[in-house]
């Protein structure tokens, strides 16, 4: 007897899910299902673009067409705020980042003889699949793997993984690579040339001791809200361009007419220095746990006029206090995946009356939002954020006011 179902929707680990819960790889919706097997696909396949996909662990949904990626997305952070009862004052469009849009990745690379391996790894698998092409990253990131497979392939370590980090930054691509001891004169020298040659605008080499800086002949740098901010090594960047400057016009408008500004988990001052940028007389305070990102956003910050004041503080262990938010007319905070629960709370006993909250995670943004939601504060605007194309993450950026 046929048990035939239809996929509904897809679930927060890529798979499609029946009405009655069935889970089966690779559906979409509209597809025809039985004993865990498609019998029958919906309209919504396309070819997908890259070779690598289903072994690749990069990338999910490469088979789902534009509609059910936007859906998804839409989905994933709307059934988040249903499972807290929050009501959504303005749920906003959906905003998908283009292929080959984002600026940086993190590879893994083995060397294989006198050649290497270097991509991502397959789906819950240590084995790394070896790419040949990549429709994710950006092309300038793109036409390094070659060349970074022939460099690991004769200079990299004989045993053990490297990880191998990209980043596009003002003066090109900073690389940087982990587990990567140099043996010899001729290595050191192959490190240089290679950086040379490929114009990098910095090559980083943890050979054991922390990452080292063998190749950076111009101070490494991105632009914030106009300001050059030095690039610490392996910092926090927004994933692509075009996601980070929707994320900035949505906090710019919802935060029109604040003068004070608190900007937490602030990391190298992406919100703070675009928030101040153009806005006469407002002020931003960027605090920030990480050490590196700090001193870079406080050295910057002196290039935007005393406008942004950088402060070292670690928000998990010590956040700030209702006496000290009371001084602000509105907080903006993009926390780490865990959230900000205790951070949250204190929010709530202050006085603050607007909150843009930008989040990675939809589930431990809900949790953050209830607690804002039960003492006084309604979720006026929410956008979802798909800037990992293909990909299951999902982000966000959400205005509450009381």
């Amino acid at each position: 007897m046929s048990n035939s179902e239809q996929i509904i929707r897809i679930a927060a680990k890529g798979d499609g899910v029946t009405a009655t819960g069935q889970h089966v790889s690779g559906a979409l919706p509209g597809d025809e299902v039985d004993a865990g097997k498609i019998t029958a696909k919906g309209g919504h396949h396309v070819a997908p673009p890259c070779p690598h996909f289903g072994p690749c662990g990069g990338c999910l949904l490469q088979h789902a067409d534009e509609a059910t990626l936007c859906a998804f997305a839409r989905d994933r952070v709307v059934n988040a705020a249903a499972g807290q009862d929050l009501n959504i004052g303005e749920l906003l469009k959906e905003h998908l980042s283009p292929p080959k849009s984002r600026r940086r990745a993190t590879l893994h690379a083995m060397r294989t003889g006198k050649s290497a391996l270097i991509g991502y790894r397959e789906a819950g698998s240590h084995r790394i699949v070896d790419l040949r092409e990549c429709h994710v990253i950006t092309p300038e990131l793109a036409e390094l793997v070659g060349p970074l497979r022939g460099f690991i392939g004769r200079y990299g370590p004989r045993k053990g993984a490297v990880d191998v980090q990209l980043s596009l930054c003002d003066q090109g691509v900073d690389v940087g690579l982990t587990n990567f001891p140099l043996d010899g004169l001729e290595a050191i020298e192959a490190s240089l040339d290679f950086a040379r040659e490929r114009n990098l605008a910095r090559l980083t080499l943890d050979q054991g001791y922390g990452p080292e800086s063998q190749w950076e002949p111009d101070r490494v740098t991105v632009t914030l809200g106009n300001v050059p901010v030095a690039l610490p090594s392996g910092a926090f960047l927004q994933a692509t361009h075009d996601a980070e400057n929707l994320m900035i016009e949505d906090a710019r408008e919802w935060l029109s007419g604040a003068g004070l500004i608190a900007d937490l988990f602030s990391g190298l001052g992406t919100f703070a220095f675009a928030l101040r940028e153009g806005r006469e007389g407002r002020k931003v305070l960027a605090v920030e746990a990480d050490q590196a990102a700090h001193l870079a956003c406080k050295a910057a910050s002196k290039l935007a006029g005393g406008t942004v004041h950088a402060l070292h503080r670690d928000l998990f262990r010590s956040p700030l206090m209702p006496d000290e938010l009371n001084r602000f007319d509105a907080v903006l905070l993009d926390p780490p995946r865990a959230g900000a629960k205790d951070q949250i709370e204190q929010i709530a006993a202050s006085s603050v009356g607007r909150v843009v909250y930008i989040s990675c995670n939809p589930s431990s943004w809900a949790r953050d939002a209830a607690t804002l939601t039960g003492t006084g504060f309604k979720l006026a605007k929410l956008r979802p954020i798909g800037q990992f194309r293909w990909s299951n993450h999902v982000e966000l950026v959400s205005l509450f006011e009381r």
